[in-house]
């Protein structure tokens, strides 16, 4: 898991040793230390500014050297002591104009005065509007070490979104109205440009695929799945597709994509589900059908998470027991397999959605704790429904009954109980997608990028 690189700043007035009438010094260097350690080993890359904040040319040298960190993907202030705000205020304020957020963290304790140093800064920050997350509580609480570390790192993924690209194969698939893009509006939200093509090149480099490509490309996906890859024309054309989608998304430098998938490609050439599937494996956030908010949702996933990340749709949903079933239609990642069996193929097995036929991957998620989320809009603004989840297997003597149920037991399957009110959860729901990512940490953590960016989080 990538570590977020933060710089770690101590204010105060009363410092460099200056007792308090008892005679202990304001600053507590022990506590210091201790929190430093604390957040270094909840996965920060910390960046220390030796010198306590006191003064105004003090905070202007801190923040400046901060600025010019290029990869820094957030500060946290950490209250020493009481402080003047108004000797910080300006710097700070100069230093949020670089996007990256900043978390204010006051440790419990009445020794020090550390309590009066933070709320006065929270005070200061308010008044000018600076965004920021206040944080009251102390390195031994796991919570509360969660909420740095989550701002933090969703600071890291703001900075990896801007300037990226995200590549878009065709248009709009089924006529998908709640996945369309505002190029602008991506733009100014997450300083993510649209570079979009049609899909003659794509079928052109799919087309060029030689035998001895595909027979590189065989023996390194066969070491994923336990039977062996399907012989014949259709694998062909499914495995040479995957290659195609990967040469040009690095050529033309995409740090994520979408793909209409059908009408036209499908039915041209072949199904995209082997080759998303792949992708996905290969840690590409992307989508089908021209999704671009599901491919938003799947790269945020994938960039957070250990785990290869699951997009399928909502299949069912039993609010009685809070089982949602998710079934894509053959693209998912294989490494997701479970304890029923290794990764499979099958066929797209639909041809009103891909005449062309082609391979998909056949598998039951594996169990896990994690999240469903799914980035929508509403009257044109973004927002992102976000819960809780556990994956779980069933049983193997009830695993064909449960495939049989929704008709094409054939797709990848996810088995998923939901941790929130239901109801809630279908009203807040915006599209027929769910993107399924692995680690409890990601609650927090999409919930933090909602917060970074300005973005209405329905936090089910």
């Amino acid at each position: 898991m990538t570590r977020p690189k933060v710089g770690f700043v101590v204010f105060g007035v009363h410092k460099d040793g200056l007792a308090d009438p008892a005679g202990t010094p304001f600053v507590d260097a022990k506590l210091i230390a201790r929190c430093r350690r604390a957040l270094r080993e909840a996965g920060l890359r910390l960046v220390d500014h030796d010198v306590i904040l006191a003064t105004k040319a003090e905070a202007r040298e801190c923040f400046s050297r901060l600025k010019k960190i290029d990869d820094l993907d957030a500060v946290v202030l950490f209250s020493g002591t009481w402080v003047w705000a108004a000797h910080l205020v300006a710097a700070v304020r100069d230093f949020a104009k670089t996007g990256k957020p900043i978390v204010l963290w006051t440790h419990p304790g009445s020794q020090g005065w550390r309590p009066v140093g933070g709320l006065v800064m929270q005070g200061a920050l308010r008044e000018i509007g600076l965004q920021h997350r206040f944080v009251y509580g102390g390195c031994d609480d796991p919570k509360e070490i969660e909420r740095i570390v989550s701002c933090c790192r969703a600071g890291m993924m703001v900075g990896r979104l801007n300037m990226s690209t995200i590549g878009a194969f065709g248009g709009r698939g089924m006529g998908q109205t709640c996945g369309a893009a505002d190029p602008a509006q991506w733009m100014k939200v997450f300083g993510v440009d649209i570079d979009s093509r049609d899909t003659a090149e794509l079928l052109a480099a799919a087309r060029a695929v030689t035998k001895s490509q595909l027979t590189r490309a065989r023996r390194r996906i066969q070491k994923l799945f336990a039977e062996p890859i399907p012989e014949g024309d259709l694998a062909d054309r499914a495995i040479a597709l995957y290659l195609a989608i990967r040469k040009i998304v690095r050529k033309n430098q995409w740090d994520f994509y979408t793909i209409q998938s059908f009408p036209g490609l499908a039915d041209d050439f072949s199904a995209t589900c082997f080759a998303q599937s792949m992708m996905l494996e290969d840690g590409v956030g992307t989508s089908t059908l021209g999704d671009f908010n599901t491919a938003m949702t799947v790269k945020l996933l994938t960039d957070l998470s250990d785990e290869r990340v699951y997009y399928g749709d909502l299949q069912h949903i039993d609010k009685a027991t809070g089982e949602i079933k998710i079934i894509g239609d053959g693209a998912c990642p294989p490494s997701l397999a479970g304890k029923l069996g290794p990764a499979g193929f099958a066929t797209h097995g639909i041809p009103t959605e891909g005449a062309a036929g082609g391979l998909s991957v056949k598998l039951v998620c594996k169990a896990g704790e994690g999240v469903l989320a799914r980035l929508g809009r509403r009257d044109g603004e973004f927002e992102m429904a976000v819960t809780r989840c556990s994956i779980f297997e069933p049983p193997a003597r009830k695993l064909k009954a449960r495939r049989d149920e929704c008709g094409i037991p054939f797709w990848p399957h996810g088995f998923v109980t939901a941790h929130c009110d239901m109801d809630a959860l279908v009203q807040a729901w915006g599209n027929e997608y769910a993107c399924l990512g692995y680690g409890e940490h990601l609650y927090e953590e999409l919930k933090a990028f909602c917060e970074v960016t300005g973005i209405r989080a329905i936090a089910l």
